[in-house]
């Protein structure tokens, strides 16, 4: 077998980033490369704003090279990959954005552009646009007597080709469409808290949707994750790389003690890798900024399992993580 020769990001890492965060960054993302080189598998789960800061740009070649093997995302960074796919070239940056008055705000507002820190999302060429393919997602399979989550209304759609003329990026930088040609496993806990899972409580309320129960959320996340756990588990150590806090991270994370503990199964593995990528800050039972030992106590991680922690900015350390174990 030979060895792939580092590029310059990785060879620029190696050199420079030798102490703490840039120290801890290093370890973890060799601990992720170790990992994988020992047949493990990897989950990735995406809080925050991830997708509106482009991260398709280095996940989804990720996703392509098999270096990713489940997804837990947000009902924001499910939406917001196809959001900047199908209306980049509608985007405003507001780099001054510390500095917006309470009036500034409202003109924004008044512009239909909803602002996420320096960046703008066009509500008219985002999110109008995909709702009109989505809702006819909803009510062709609610005609069909068909139950989906809500990544796979987004696979089907994606998949033939439904916002194809719509497409304003290079559709290999979208991680939402890399997953779906994979047909990746995903959940998206909290789905409801999402512009789209407003869209749709809105359509229940008025009776456009007669079935609630169309698309699938909560609980069937769960146990179609723990069936998943316990399959891939059987022959492979499964990691959990968590970029952020929040539900991504708590929901899934989650499934290891539930198995374990509320089905009975003591035999199955813990998370074989962990590492989150973090500016949350230890403190009064934040469990976004709770260190990994913690996850010990509630039966996610063994005391063996390698942990690493990287306190910084996840819009500059992920990218720069993929690259490494991509040897870019």
């Amino acid at each position: 077998m030979t060895t792939k020769t580092p590029g310059p990001i990785s060879t620029f890492m190696k050199h420079h980033y030798r102490h703490f965060n840039a120290a801890a960054m290093m370890d973890a993302a060799e601990g992720y490369k170790t990992h994988l080189g020992q047949n493990g598998k990897m989950m990735v789960t995406l809080a925050g704003a991830m997708s509106t800061a482009e991260l398709g740009l280095s996940l989804a070649e990720m996703i392509r090279q098999d270096k990713v093997h489940a997804i837990s995302c947000t009902g924001a960074n499910l939406e917001e990959d196809v959001y900047n796919l199908v209306a980049h070239d509608h985007y405003e940056r507001v780099p001054n954005y510390r500095d917006l008055t309470r009036e500034d705000e409202q003109k924004l507002y008044d512009k239909h552009l909803n602002r996420v820190t320096d960046t703008c999302i066009p509500e008219e060429a985002a999110m109008r646009k995909i709702w009109k393919i989505m809702e006819a997602e909803w009510l062709a399979a609610e005609k069909k007597g068909e139950r989906c989550f809500p990544h796979e209304f987004f696979y089907r759609a994606l998949l033939a080709g439904k916002f194809k003329e719509h497409y304003q990026i290079d559709p290999k930088n979208s991680w939402l469409l890399a997953a779906a040609e994979k047909n990746l496993p995903m959940v998206v806990p909290g789905w409801e808290d999402s512009t789209l899972g407003n869209m749709y409580a809105s359509y229940c309320l008025k009776g456009i949707v007669k079935n609630v129960h169309t698309v699938r959320s909560g609980i069937e996340y769960m146990t179609s994750l723990a069936e998943w756990y316990l399959g891939v588990s059987k022959t492979h150590s499964i990691g959990f790389f968590q970029i952020g806090g929040g539900i991504a991270g708590d929901f899934p994370i989650c499934v290891v003690p539930m198995i374990r503990q509320d089905l009975e199964k003591e035999d199955v593995r813990l998370w074989g890798y962990f590492c989150q990528i973090s500016d949350s800050t230890t403190s009064y039972g934040s469990y976004s900024g709770a260190v990994p030992n913690e996850k010990i106590t509630w039966g996610k991680l063994s005391v063996t399992t390698p942990s690493y922690i990287v306190e910084s900015d996840a819009t500059i350390v992920a990218p720069l993580m993929f690259a490494y174990i991509l040897g870019q």
